[in-house]
């Protein structure tokens, strides 16, 4: 197994900037990510509301609620 001596640094999705950046370009505070492209990293936020979403359901399934 080889490692790739320069690894993609992945798409980020800055949060107060709300714009897509590649690499680390912004405190780690302000981004969501890495995501493995730049589309992607665009529904961030989408993305993080689904999974929140999915988490309260499976807490109130759970709780039997």
């Amino acid at each position: 197994m080889t490692r790739d001596p320069e690894p993609d640094p992945g798409w980020y999705y800055n949060t107060r900037t709300h714009e897509v950046e590649h690499g680390d370009l912004s405190r780690s505070v302000d981004r969501l990510g890495p995501y493995p492209d730049e589309a992607t990293a665009r529904r961030a936020l989408e993305i993080a509301r689904g999974r929140t979403e999915a988490a309260d359901r499976a807490d109130r399934d759970w709780d039997g609620g």
